[in-house]
């Protein structure tokens, strides 16, 4: 018996919605994840070719769109792969033939981020918050960094980049991490997708390299480099004490909620 996914497609009115669906690891980039995202857009842009969709939403289940890395994938090292399916996965994103828009509605975090910024239109909830964690576990946002810092201004790249500090959805307008913040993320969505269906296919397809260009050259350019620096970041010996402190942590937690 197949395992129930946890990336659910459903297309309707010329919108694919893309869900992100494994609450219980809070969205993680788990290599599950990641492969059957990939195979959710290879859908959206067949039916981007078939005139069937005009746009992608990407949206989640639970209370955060993605946590960043699997830490319980990531203890003992060998993470070459999954950097290299990251890298992957923003470039399929930037590639599509028709626009991605965000639906954010609750925690943001590392790797979730850089999912983010490799969307065109990122809607976010006012309850909705953002943090680069990665300093505090001996890492460095290496490759999540390379679709956002096209997008984010320099001063808030720096401060939230070095501080891991978390800020709320009208910090991530102000600094370029979202398109739009809001109480009613639904309503800031509305008027985006309806204007996107009326958008003809071949204008959404030749115009969208012209806003993604920037995050891809920088895939492009440092991709291998950003890759290999956060390989071995995180097989370090700095950063697997972290992974294993907070998963202890989180196991202990769990013993006790049983």
């Amino acid at each position: 018996m197949s395992a129930t996914p946890i990336v659910h497609a459903a297309s309707g009115d010329r919108v694919l919605t893309v869900t992100l669906d494994s609450p219980a690891n809070r969205n993680a980039l788990s290599r599950r994840l990641v492969a059957e995202l990939g195979d959710a857009l290879a859908a959206a842009a067949g039916a981007a070719a078939a005139g069937d969709a005009h746009a992608v939403l990407l949206t989640h289940t639970g209370t955060t769109f993605c946590s960043g890395a699997a830490l319980d994938e990531m203890r003992g090292g060998g993470t070459a792969d999954g950097t290299r399916d990251l890298l992957a996965l923003f470039r399929r994103l930037l590639t599509l033939p028709v626009p991605v828009v965000a639906r954010v509605d609750g925690a943001a975090r590392a790797g979730g981020i850089g999912l983010l910024g490799a969307c065109d239109v990122v809607l976010a909830s006012a309850r909705s918050t953002f943090a680069f964690t990665e300093v505090r576990l001996g890492l460095a946002p290496a490759v999540i960094s390379l679709p956002l810092r096209p997008l984010l201004t320099a001063r808030g790249a720096a401060r939230y980049f070095l501080t891991g500090e978390t800020f709320d959805a009208a910090t991530a307008a102000q600094i370029g991490l979202v398109t739009a913040a809001g109480d009613d993320v639904d309503s800031l969505a509305s008027p985006v997708l309806d204007a996107l269906r009326r958008a003809d296919p071949q204008g959404l397809r030749e115009t969208r390299p012209l806003v993604t260009r920037d995050r891809l050259r920088a895939i492009d350019d440092e991709g291998a480099a950003m890759g290999e620096l956060s390989a071995r970041l995180f097989a370090s010996p700095v950063a697997q004490s972290h992974f294993s402190a907070f998963l202890d942590q989180a196991h202990r937690k769990g013993r006790q909620c049983r």
